[in-house]
């Protein structure tokens, strides 16, 4: 049997800080993997680097913004020179800008696909090329549901995460030869800073709730194992996959 078990491997999260990023960092940590955490604040990584190393596994904190390409080329310098090697990146830094369509400016649009595109471009190139040369890897880039199904003044959301999607498996495709393994994962509505305000609202939060099948949203742990298990070997064989995790919500 295949195993699960992280022992030895290095793993990168962007959006390291809280949320999603947090909960996958830290499930990586307890499946036996290092972890390099990023963020573009120090402050926001100190948390998740404390539960990382009660997880007896090494933290390295490495503050960047993931959209500026000569600090992503850094901190992969950083990562490689500290851990001597990098198999696993997740790519889960993003942002959203809700309005309509006709409200949308073309520096929002530019600052959601910097963030949501760029930066796991950037990443992957920088990180990826150490994986391309030791010829074994893994990208996991956190995509949504939004990526799928079109949302209502949310389309740079949208659009940025059809684009990651695309991005996904045309470089499953590209870097299957090297032994670089590229999936990503669609969360539906998850409870984390960026979906708060909504959820919280009196009239928005039960209907998003209402169009899920579950009757529930996500809660940010639920999605570390999936992350695990795409990590190890026993996803060998998976690539170009995209894996929505969203309670139903698709389904209808």
């Amino acid at each position: 049997m295949l195993s699960l078990s992280l022992d030895g491997k290095v793993a990168v999260v962007t959006g390291a800080g809280r949320g999603l990023g947090q909960a996958c960092a830290l499930t990586l940590a307890e499946a036996g993997a290092d972890l390099a955490l990023v963020a573009r604040s120090s402050d926001q990584l100190e948390e998740t680097a404390r539960l990382v190393k009660e997880h007896g596994r090494r933290a390295l904190i490495v503050p960047a913004d993931v959209t500026d390409e000569d600090a992503v080329e850094a901190v992969a310098a950083e990562v490689v020179e500290r851990f001597g090697r990098v198999d696993i990146l997740v790519n889960n830094a993003g942002m959203a800008h809700v309005a309509p369509l006709l409200e949308l400016t073309l520096q929002d649009l530019r600052q959601v696909m910097d963030v949501n595109v760029i930066g796991a471009f950037l990443c992957t190139r920088a990180f990826g090329a150490h994986m391309v040369a030791q010829r074994k890897g893994v990208i996991i880039n956190i995509a949504s549901v939004a990526g799928i199904n079109g949302e209502p003044e949310l389309t740079a959301y949208c659009a940025s995460k059809g684009a990651l999607i695309a991005f996904t498996r045309a470089l499953a495709v590209e870097w299957a030869r090297h032994g670089v393994t590229v999936n990503a994962i669609a969360p539906g509505y998850f409870r984390t800073d960026l979906n708060k305000q909504a959820l919280d609202d009196v009239k928005v939060g039960p209907k998003i709730v209402a169009h899920i099948p579950l009757r529930r949203v996500g809660q940010p742990e639920e999605l570390g194992p999936l992350v695990v298990y795409l990590a190890s070997d026993a996803a060998a064989f998976m690539t170009g996959s995209v894996v929505v995790l969203d309670g139903g919500q698709t389904a209808r």
